[in-house]
């Protein structure tokens, strides 16, 4: 008589579906569960329930799954989401493969937890910096000529195009992750992905100068008299350094900011009075 194997407790097999629809779940639930002592842990493990649920089929397991993926998490959202994501599904699939197999557990909590450690500030790091400090402003800069033309497009094509990048990014962080493994660290130290982050470093501080110096208007109105010959500031200004009030504002602002933290009403208030008292003495 054949001996039929209990496949009760077996795990079932994760597919690059399955990372997809749990990266679907974290991008777009991110910040809603956002909780004082855990933060983003909640969103890690609502993107997570469904592999869990394929790979544990007990209880107890599930449980202690559920408490792994629920300590205390914070990272950005598309490259340190992505790449967490896919790693952390790759190696609960080689856990729950473990326990089924009554193998030593390598897979440890502590193991997991380190990694997700490691990783979430570095990645958030990388992400902020490209992500919300480079590549927004590179879609915002290409639609205000738009937007001053008074095309809604202007408007819309920042957040949208924007929204896309942050998409596409996370799929393929959380989708290369999971097929590499524990080895998905290598995937920052390519060179090519570091190229290309210095690529766009560069890009988005140029961007931002253009910015500044194109779009914000601001001007001397000092005017004086000497031996009969009228000097008009701004003038003299242009033919030596042309947009430097602009560029005095913006690293104003910055210098606010690294003494004081990013208020952003604060500074804001700070600088609206400070135009205000220099617009009233006649300087601007």
């Amino acid at each position: 008589m054949t001996e039929v194997k209990n496949t009760t407790y077996l795990p079932e097999e994760i597919t690059q579906k399955d990372v997809t629809k749990a990266y679907l779940r974290w991008h777009f639930a991110n910040e809603i569960p956002h909780s004082f002592d855990r933060y983003l842990a909640p969103s890690l493990l609502y993107a997570m329930t469904p592999i869990l649920r394929k790979l544990y089929k007990s209880d107890e397991a599930l449980k202690a799954a559920y408490k792994r993926q629920l300590l205390f998490f914070n990272t950005q959202l598309t490259w340190g989401g992505g790449v967490i994501t896919g790693l952390m599904s790759s190696m609960e699939q080689a856990r729950a493969q473990q326990e089924v197999n009554g193998e030593e557990i390598t897979m440890s909590d502590d193991l997991m937890y380190n990694t997700k450690a490691g990783l979430m500030g570095a990645l958030a790091g990388i992400g902020d910096a490209i992500d919300s400090g480079t590549v927004q402003y590179i879609f915002i800069a290409i639609a205000v000529p738009w937007a001053q033309q008074g095309s809604a497009l202007g408007a819309l094509f920042p957040f949208i195009a924007f929204a896309l990048y942050q998409l596409a990014v996370g799929l393929f962080f959380s989708r290369q992750a999971f097929k590499m493994g524990r080895n998905a660290t290598s995937l920052m130290a390519d060179s090519s992905i570091k190229k290309v982050i210095e690529f766009l470093s560069v890009l988005g501080l140029y961007m931002m100068g253009v910015l500044a110096g194109n779009y914000i208007k601001l001007s001397s109105s000092l005017a004086f008299t000497i031996s009969g010959k009228e000097f008009v500031m701004q003038e003299i200004l242009d033919k030596i350094i042309p947009g430097i009030i602009p560029l005095l504002t913006v690293m104003g602002v910055y210098w606010f900011y690294k003494k004081h933290g990013l208020n952003v009403m604060k500074a804001m208030l700070w600088l609206t009075g400070v135009l205000v008292v220099l617009a009233a003495i006649g300087i601007l």
